[in-house]
């Protein structure tokens, strides 16, 4: 294994997963079109100054977006992942089209994102993960002419750290709190203590999140039927 692939498995896979499976541990945002750093460049800023989570990496899709990846120390339920990636996208994200927003996992059946980059899409266009200090310059092709250097991307990647589940979780109930004028007070004092139930059976009965999500909550619910809150 070279120092790419260390560090592709160590951010964004499980052990013995290959990068042509899912990333069963990434959670990824995307934004398309013309401006889609500029727009992006808000939810990479925010996630770090406003939730305290660590810097997501940036990539550019090798077609037509900018795209964010998040590490997970440890899988989540597809429930969790959605809600925190629709959270992120109304909290930073609200001016853009949803046409030009993709999303992995997703609430849209069979909508797929690019594998984990480095990736030849096309003749002479490279996906490719990218410093903050150089994402400004692929805003008008979001795709690398040649291939990068493994040790290059592996760089990159090395500065990176993953996001614990809890800390996942308790950005997400923040921003859904932010969302609501005058409870995001109320929620830092009450949301730590939520648990991952409480917070799946919230997501399941709030008549205004989307209805794919609600149903990846309810899924998320089942291993939990039966049994008594302690």
């Amino acid at each position: 294994m070279n120092r790419l692939e260390a560090e592709l498995q160590r951010l964004f896979l499980l052990p013995g997963q290959s990068r042509e499976d899912a990333a069963a541990r990434a959670l990824v945002l995307e934004v398309a079109g013309p401006g889609a750093w500029d727009e992006l460049a808000k939810a990479w800023q925010g996630v770090q100054a406003d939730l305290q989570l660590p810097a997501p990496a940036i990539a550019v899709s090798g077609s037509d977006a900018y795209q964010l990846w998040f590490s997970v120390a440890e899988p989540v339920p597809a429930a969790q992942a959605l809600a925190f990636l629709d959270a992120l996208e109304k909290r930073y994200l609200g001016e853009v089209p949803a046409e030009r927003i993709r999303t992995s996992p997703s609430a849209t059946p069979g909508a797929k994102i690019s594998r984990v980059p480095p990736v030849q899409v096309a003749e002479g266009r490279w996906s490719a993960f990218v410093t903050v200090d150089l994402a400004a310059m692929f805003a008008d092709e979001h795709w690398l002419d040649l291939p990068p250097t493994p040790d290059a991307q592996a760089d990159v990647l090395s500065r990176l750290q993953c996001t614990p589940p809890a800390d996942l979780l308790r950005a997400t109930e923040r921003l859904a709190c932010a969302a609501v004028p005058g409870s995001e007070g109320a929620a830092q004092g009450a949301g730590a203590s939520q648990d991952p139930r409480s917070f799946l059976l919230g997501v399941m009965n709030d008549r205004s999140v989307a209805l794919p999500l609600r149903i990846e909550a309810a899924k998320a619910l089942l291993p939990y039927a039966g049994t008594q809150r302690p």
